[in-house]
């Protein structure tokens, strides 16, 4: 008989997780004490955080989980984290013209965030309009979700280690889990200590730079908000013109992270053990370095004969190289692997160009990166599956194993990857009708293209659309239920759809 799933312990173990969660809400407390701000608003969203996860956390003294009870924490886990990282949003907006005051927008803004989409739904991003604080918040939500909530909660949280191996495989972004040291606690822990790494260096380049005159409007809050959106692939900004609102030196700065940020965090974890052959050998890390060299190549050639308009906010010129290149360069390591981050506006940009950008956005990260999208090894895989099919279908008597850096993959794991692909575009297909429709009923119509792109910014969890969604625009104009639908895939997204949808074909023990 199968195994139902255990509601009160899958409740539990999610409560233990938002209570502990809570506590990240001291950064903007903090934040909005050294502004003069008023810090209300965190200290009751941490109370009724807090408050909360204690109630589910006491559902079950002694949770014990099997593989569906896994599932259904890593998914509920993330809901609840979206839920709860909303409240900060409707508390502080409350009785002021912000958008995010509204519930709908602030579960959007809260979900974008934790799943490091960068889409957002508010059109007004300003520190008139926003306090430091509540922007800070929004900074932090994408790097507390980028390496990924259940692999932080492992690593803090002794009694989830038990069943850490089954949570961080449902986590995981992209097939297979790389278990880099015996026990799952430690490999949780070097995983984020190479994370915070990364961001430390990347802040500490920032401020440098705004420290020693090359940026002066890098300052230590823009460097440390940027730091904590950027190996996340998420994409806030503070600035309402994204990176395109400091200078090319700064800009410039942003690729190498943009680019790491893509990369299988488990292969700097050989590098650190005096082993960097175990990066410059993997398959997928050179296809993936190929892959962003080929793409930006191409974009700055195109955008340097005239693929953006001379009046792009980027200053994309037709004949200037350094521009051509910088934007080439820039919005390939940003959409590429999903961070979303924006020099230029590229939905004025050329259909060629933008058909590129889109190209690119369905490829994605490494699995194992901060990435989203499909993943560059899932294409791997697949190409080389069909491969195999073209042969074996004119030798039918040759048994031939698909292989990835000299190792055959197991016929489960790329019977996972078809499977995982048929839904991802069967989803990102059927959303995008929706999107296309429930617009064009309240009179605000997106193209077919504009619909497409909306829908695959937010199931890849890129960020930025075409159109009025570009990178200077956002979703707040789009109806609730559009809205609604987009936190929903930007939700399966993130959790790469499987374990989600898991929910739905479980039955739930009412004992």
């Amino acid at each position: 008989m199968t195994r139902t799933i255990d509601a009160r312990a899958t409740l539990s173990y999610t409560g233990s997780i938002v209570k502990l969660l809570s506590a990240s809400m001291a950064v903007p407390l903090v934040v909005a004490l050294i502004y003069g701000e008023d810090a209300l608003a965190f200290a009751a969203s941490m109370t009724v955080a807090v408050a909360i996860g204690a109630g589910l956390e006491r559902l079950d003294d002694e949770p014990e989980l099997g593989p569906r009870d896994a599932l259904a924490v890593v998914s509920l886990a993330w809901l609840m984290a979206a839920v709860v990282g909303a409240i900060p949003y409707v508390i502080a907006g409350y009785g002021t013209p912000s958008a995010l005051a509204h519930p709908v927008n602030a579960l959007f803004e809260s979900m974008s965030g934790f799943t490091t989409t960068g889409a957002t739904a508010t059109a007004e991003i300003s520190f008139e309009q926003h306090s430091h604080a509540v922007l800070m918040w929004r900074q932090l939500t994408q790097w507390l979700g980028g390496m990924g909530i259940i692999v932080l909660m492992i690593a803090i949280l002794p009694q989830l280690a038990v069943n850490g191996a089954q949570l961080m495989e449902s986590e995981a972004p992209g097939p297979g889990l790389q278990k880099l040291t015996p026990r799952i606690v430690e490999t949780a822990r070097a995983l984020w200590l190479i994370y915070l790494g990364f961001t430390v260096a990347m802040v500490a380049v920032l401020a440098l730079l705004g420290l020693t005159g090359y940026a002066p409007e890098m300052d230590l809050y823009n460097a440390i908000a940027h730091g904590f959106s950027t190996l996340p692939t998420g994409g806030f900004s503070p600035e309402a013109e994204s990176i395109g609102a400091f200078s090319p030196v700064v800009q410039w700065a942003f690729v190498p992270f943009m680019v790491i940020a893509g990369v299988n965090f488990a292969l700097f974890w050989y590098v650190l053990r005096d082993d960097p052959r175990e990066m410059f050998e993997n398959t997928e890390f050179r296809i993936y370095l190929g892959l962003v060299t080929a793409f930006a190549a191409v974009l700055a050639v195109g955008l340097f004969y005239g693929g953006a308009p001379a009046t792009d906010i980027g200053g994309v010129t037709e004949g200037v190289p350094e521009n051509a290149l910088r934007q080439g360069v820039f919005q390939v390591a940003s959409l590429m692997n999903s961070t979303g981050f924006a020099t230029a506006d590229f939905a004025e940009w050329d259909t060629q160009t933008q058909f590129l950008l889109l190209f690119a956005m369905f490829i994605g990260g490494s699995a194992g990166s901060t990435g989203g999208g499909i993943k560059v090894i899932r294409w791997l895989i697949l190409l080389k599956t069909l491969r195999r099919e073209l042969y074996t279908t004119a030798n039918p008597d040759v048994v031939r194993p698909v292989r990835l850096g000299g190792e055959v993959v197991d016929e489960d794991v790329i019977r996972g990857i078809l499977v995982f692909t048929l839904l991802y575009f069967l989803v990102f297909a059927l959303s995008a009708v929706f999107i296309e429709l429930d617009t064009a009923r309240i009179g605000e119509r997106l193209t077919g293209t504009e619909a497409l792109a909306a829908s695959l910014a937010t199931i890849g969890n890129i960020g930025p659309g075409l159109g009025p969604l570009g990178p200077f625009g956002s979703y707040e104009f789009l109806p609730n239920t559009t809205k609604l639908l987009m936190i929903g895939l930007m939700w399966i997204g993130r959790l790469e759809i499987v374990p989600v949808l898991a929910l739905f074909v479980a039955g739930v023990d009412e004992q």
